[in-house]
């Protein structure tokens, strides 16, 4: 199964999740793809993420036959402010030369000449956009025009700053990677927004960010009547109300069952009784 954004560009409909794998992250890699897994989400960031170790995955599974083509690399550009030390760019350089320099790194690291889905890894305002938001984002936008980028999007983004986004940039976002709490209705203002303008909604944390779903009899009852786990229920939810989840699981049975969400249906009531349960 996949989703299609409004420019036409497809990812699978589960993807899996690098960030807080350290030295694992090359292996993880290379077990989620044998699981099933075609859809890898990264960052250059090297307080979460180890980008360069997903690179070498994808040169491991290459020899085995699973060719770039054959899967969907999505990855990051984090501002200095969500960065060490070691920053893959001149952290002294103007935000269009960082950017630039990031891209440029994240390819060698990926060992690819384009990657499926660029993404800002968050606006530098708090509320609203600032000059920043707006240089960095033209600069994304030049990467899909040259064709370097399939998709650009946008993740820890705010609804009324996706609205901005939405109505003052040259090409609106295919993509937005939010964190996602039951709590807040599973980010239902976001979630809206990209429905009505077609990008593709990734919810990610939906099970650390959620563990007191996990109690309810109700969630507990449905996981019973379908033969599933309780992580099967939320991503299959996640996925009926048009969501594209991420799991960082780093277990290979949980990968596999991750990707058996899809095997059942929630009913419209089932899905009506999760989306309010943190209300």
């Amino acid at each position: 199964m996949t989703l299609t954004a409004y420019n036409g560009i497809s990812i699978p409909s589960f993807m899996y999740g690098t960030a807080w794998k350290k030295e694992a992250t090359s292996q993880l890699v290379q077990l989620a793809v044998a699981a099933g897994f075609t859809a890898i989400d990264t960052a250059n960031q090297l307080i979460h993420y180890q980008e360069a170790m997903v690179g070498d995955a994808l040169l491991n599974l290459a020899t085995q036959g699973v060719k770039r083509d054959a899967l969907f690399l999505q990855t990051k550009f984090t501002s200095v402010d969500g960065q060490d030390h070691r920053t893959p760019y001149e952290a002294t350089a103007d935000l269009t030369t960082q950017v630039s320099q990031s891209f440029q790194s994240s390819l060698s690291h990926l060992h690819t000449d384009y990657l499926d889905s660029y993404v800002l890894h968050g606006p530098y305002s708090r509320r609203g956009l600032g000059a920043a938001d707006w240089e960095v984002w033209a600069a994304i936008e030049s990467f899909y025009d040259s064709g370097k980028a399939k998709m650009i999007g946008i993740s820890n983004v705010s609804a009324e700053q996706l609205a901005l986004l939405c109505a003052k940039a040259r090409h609106k976002p295919m993509v937005v990677q939010n964190r996602c709490y039951a709590a807040f209705g599973w980010d239902k203002e976001v979630r809206d927004l990209c429905r009505e303008h077609r990008i593709i909604y990734q919810g990610f944390s939906l099970l650390t960010a959620n563990r007191e779903v996990f109690t309810e009899p109700d969630v507990r009852a449905m996981a019973v009547k379908y033969g599933a786990g309780l992580a099967q229920i939320v991503f299959r939810f996640a996925m009926q109300i048009g969501m594209l989840p991420l799991t960082g699981t780093t277990n290979p049975e949980h990968m596999k069952e991750d990707l058996a969400a899809d095997h059942f249906t929630l009913t419209p009531e089932e899905l009506q009784r999760i989306e309010t349960i943190g209300l």
